[in-house]
This record gives C-alpha cells, sequence and structure tokens, in this order.
C-alpha cells in the first residue's frame, strides 16, 4: 500500500510525459488533481486502518526489500504515529497546489510533472525506514525544488537564488549523509535499516564518535528545518518562487528537517541527544524570536511569511531539546513537549501553505509584493481579506487554531525543562501578533491603493473559484484540529511516548 501511496505520482507522471505538450493545459492539471486526490484517499485509509497505539517500535504497512545487500541497504517502508500525520499533511497540500495551479499557463505539461515528481519524493520521505533511503528522497527534494523555482520563480533572480538554494541545501545533505555513515560503521552487523539501528542502538554510551555523529545530522538537518544561523537561503527562496513552489518548500521541505530529528536523531543517538539537548532547545529559542523580530521589519509580505517559518521551527527544536533535557524527570511534560513538536509541524505546514498561496493571489493582482504598493483591500476584495486574516490569527497561535494547540502542548512541557529560556522563546507568540496585525492594516485598512492605479480605483478581481477551493480547506483542517484535535493526539500522543522512551535508554 505505501508504495503505491509513494509511486503513484511518478507512474502518472511517466505516462503523462510520454503525451505530446501541445494538449490543453487543463488535461495536465486535471490529471495531476485527481492524481492527488486518489493519493489522499489511500491516506485516509492507512490512518483509518491504523492502530492507535503504534509507536516507532511498531510500524504498519511494512514493505522491506533487498536492495544493496552488501552494503547493508533496502528498500524499507513502514507509517506510524509520527510519520502518518505528516504523509496526510503532504498529500492535502499536494491536492491544494494542484487546484491553484489551474491558472498556470507557462509550460505547463513540464510543471506538473516536476509536481508529480516532487510529490513522490516528499511521501517517499516520510515513510522511508532506510536511513539511504531516506537521503535519496532527502536529496531529490533539493534537485527538483531547484527547477520549480529556477523555472517557474520571479524574474531573473530565481535562477541565482535556486542556485544558492542548491548549493547550500546540497551541502548540508552532505553533513547528514556524513552522520549516517558514522551510524552504519558504528553498527554490528553494518546496517543503514532504522528499525534495526534503534534495536541495536550501537551508540548508546555515547562519547566523542556520537557527539561527532549527531552534529553531522543536525547541521544537515538544521540547514532543511532551517534554524538560525543555517536559514539564509529561507527568505530568497520563498521570495522568488512561485506561490505552489513556496507553499510545498514551507509546507513540507521544511518538515523534512524537523521529522529527521525526531524520526533519526533522537532515537538513533539517546545519550548524545540528552547531552547536547540544552543546546537544541537554545537554538529553537533565538530561532524563534530571532525569526519573529525579523519578520516583523520587513516589507516585502513573502519574506516575512518566510521568516515566520523560521519562528515556527523554532518552537519545534524547543519542543524536542526539552525532551531530551527531562529524559530522567516528568514523563507527562516530555511526552507534551514531543506532541506539540509533531502538531506544530503539521499545522505549521496548513497555514503556511495557505499563506504563501494567498501570497500568490496578491502577485497575480499586481505583480509585486511590496506592503507599500497596498491599501485598502478589506472593502475591495472581501473573500481574500477574510482568508488572509483567518490565516494571519491562525499563524499567530489564536485559541480555536491548531498553532494553539502546538504551542500550549510546547510551552507547557517545556517550561518544567528550562523556565527562562522557554519563558523568553513564549515572547515570539506576542511579536508574531503585532507583524501579522501590521501586515492586515497595511494591507486590507486605510485608503485605496494598488499597483499601478495612483489615485484612481481601478478592477481588483477577488479571489477565483480555484484559489478558494484550494485555500480555504486548508485553513479549515486547521480549525478543525484547533477545535477538535483528538483525532490528531490519540495518534501522535503514543508515538511521541515511544520516542522519549527511546531517548532515555
Amino acid at each position: 500500500m505505501l508504495s503505491l501511496i509513494v509511486f503513484l505520482p511518478a507512474v502518472a507522471a511517466a505516462l503523462l510525459g510520454a503525451l505530446p505538450g501541445r494538449l490543453p493545459a487543463r488535461m495536465f492539471i486535471g490529471t495531476w488533481i485527481a492524481v492527488a486526490l486518489a493519493d489522499l484517499a489511500l491516506i485516509v485509509t492507512a490512518w483509518a486502518r491504523l492502530p492507535a497505539a503504534t509507536g516507532p517500535s511498531g510500524y504498519q504497512f511494512e514493505e522491506r526489500l533487498a536492495w544493496i545487500p552488501s552494503a547493508g541497504i533496502s528498500y524499507h517502508l513502514g507509517v506510524d504515529g509520527l510519520s502518518l500525520p505528516l504523509l496526510a499533511m503532504t498529500g492535502v497540500l499536494f491536492l491544494a497546489c494542484a487546484v491553484f495551479a489551474l491558472r498556470e499557463t507557462r509550460r505547463v505539461k513540464a510543471y506538473v510533472l516536476l509536481f508529480l515528481a516532487l510529490q513522490t519524493v516528499c511521501l517517499g520521505l516520510f515513510v522511508a525506514l532506510d536511513l539511504i533511503l531516506f537521503f535519496l528522497f532527502f536529496d531529490l527534494s533539493i534537485v527538483l525544488m531547484y527547477f520549480v523555482i529556477a523555472g517557474w520563480g520571479h524574474g531573473e533572480r530565481a535562477r541565482a537564488t535556486a542556485l544558492k538554494f542548491f548549493l547550500y541545501t546540497f551541502l548540508g545533505s552532505l553533513a547528514l549523509l556524513l552522520g549516517f555513515i558514522l551510524l552504519f560503521l558504528a553498527a554490528r552487523p553494518h546496517t543503514f535499516d532504522i528499525v534495526e539501528l534503534t534495536a541495536a542502538n550501537p551508540l548508546v554510551a555515547g562519547g566523542p564518535y556520537a557527539g561527532l555523529a549527531l552534529l553531522a545530522i543536525g547541521v544537515g538537518l538544521a540547514v532543511k528545518t532551517p534554524t538560525v544561523p543555517f536559514h539564509t537561503w529561507l527568505p530568497p527562496a520563498h521570495t522568488e518562487a512561485p506561490a505552489t513552489g513556496s507553499a510545498i518548500l514551507a509546507g513540507v521541505l521544511l518538515k523534512m528537517g524537523t521529522y529527521g530529528f525526531v524520526r533519526i536523531a533522537m532515537p538513533l543517538l539517546p545519550a548524545s541527544w540528552r547531552q547536547y539537548a540544552l543546546v537544541v532547545l537554545l537554538i529553537g529559542v533565538v530561532s524563534v524570536v530571532y525569526g519573529a523580530l525579523v519578520a516583523l521589519a520587513q516589507t516585502n509580505l513573502k519574506r516575512m511569511i518566510a521568516y515566520t517559518s523560521v519562528n515556527h521551527m523554532g518552537y519545534v527544536l524547543v519542543g524536542v531539546g526539552a525532551a531530551g533535557l527531562l529524559a530522567a524527570g516528568d514523563v507527562q511534560a516530555r511526552t507534551l513537549a514531543t506532541t506539540g513538536a509533531l502538531v506544530q509541524m503539521v499545522s505549521h505546514g496548513l497555514i503556511t501553505g495557505a499563506l504563501f498561496l494567498l501570497a500568490g493571489v496578491l502577485y497575480d493582482r499586481g505583480r509585486t509584493y511590496d506592503f507599500a504598493a497596498w491599501s485598502g483591500l478589506a472593502a475591495r476584495t472581501p473573500r481574500f481579506a477574510a482568508l488572509f486574516a483567518i490565516a494571519a490569527f491562525a499563524s499567530l497561535g489564536l485559541p480555536g487554531f491548531s498553532g494553539f494547540i502546538a504551542e500550549f502542548q510546547i510551552f507547557t512541557g517545556s517550561l518544567p525543562a528550562a523556565p527562562v529560556p522557554v519563558a523568553i522563546a513564549v515572547t515570539g507568540i506576542l511579536i508574531t501578533a503585532a507583524l501579522f496585525l501590521v501586515a492586515l492594516q497595511r494591507l486590507f485598512l486605510g485608503p485605496w491603493r494598488a499597483p499601478d492605479a495612483p489615485g484612481a480605483p481601478r478592477p481588483l478581481a477577488d479571489l477565483r473559484p480555484s484559489e478558494l477551493v484550494a485555500i480555504a480547506p486548508l485553513l479549515a483542517l486547521a480549525t478543525l484540529i484547533g477545535l477538535a484535535p483528538r483525532f490528531l493526539l490519540d495518534l501522535v500522543e503514543p508515538a511521541a511516548a515511544a520516542v522519549n522512551a527511546l531517548v532515555t535508554r
């Protein structure tokens, strides 16, 4: 079943690739929508059949074939309460982007083929149970996103930005590969299989070797997350990427880094994780505060949203760092912190994906993201204003949305571990509230102003049906999680408890 979920988009891409590009654009995008719907239906079926108590020691729907036996590499897939929510979020976001792409007119065939391949890569990473398979999907996501930014970005700078993104994140992936090789060499017998490495726990004693492995893996994942100071590739990449590229980059690709911490770094390097958990937490606090402050200073909407991703991913590191500090302490607190970190990944994907698609709508209407070019939009584009306001309030962690559920759990679970740093991180919520309220005021209140319309009203289209259908469900899901989170927490909490149990070994 998992192979079908992962490779269905790739098979569709291969079939579409055989068709002539002169066929109607709607046929290619319609096929992508149909494939994304089918994939999401399969993921929902897997969710319904997954036992609630499944954790890292009890994967479901496992598939394993020998791939390169001499090197200890296998094709090993499996899903549990850590990976399934991210798998579902990935399916939802790609479906939203497929619907949003109905307005795309540039080289549609190549665009659809690229996103179908990227969909396979993203789904594959969240079910990979072999380190080399994980690395393969991790690296391919960088290559495919490079072509998305370079081919469909905004203007000439897109190519230079795409190159910076590729080189920076590829360097991080090489550090990740080094860490994986160190784990492989430590295991007896040598293996890259995550399940076997978890059971063998070859670096249970910690020490310099384990610390080096954690450093290499941590740097590779921190670049992808991204955390301060490895975040500098993110704002320009988002600014130049198309709306759908930004939605997938923020909503899915960044989670490859945070998911790697929970799936690989914590359970496979428990002693080193406990030893350096305070460093992880402090990096998270710096990312939270720095990301929010820099976002507040932005005059470009897309760069502002990009920096809020640095802020929100910082909360994830605060949660997982606190879990390491509490390894020998409060069981409930560390489960809360880890659960909150996992919910934050899902919440951020839905909400920030919606924000980037909304930013794409604004760019489509006026070819600029600058706040100074827009004003008074609420009166002329009420649907756009309403959805943007909902997304903004959801992103700042207002009760009733998924962000509140995640951040409340992170802070409640983390405060016993490091009260002063976590209290500093709480100020990030206040700064985030300020920056989104300022953005709402700039865009939607005051006198009417739009690009190329100095002093005179001009027609400005509100959200089109395809844009509304793409964005509204993302915010509806964020609201559902905020109001009735049990369906997600019942899946995540046992898996979070199981990860923490592995960290305490």
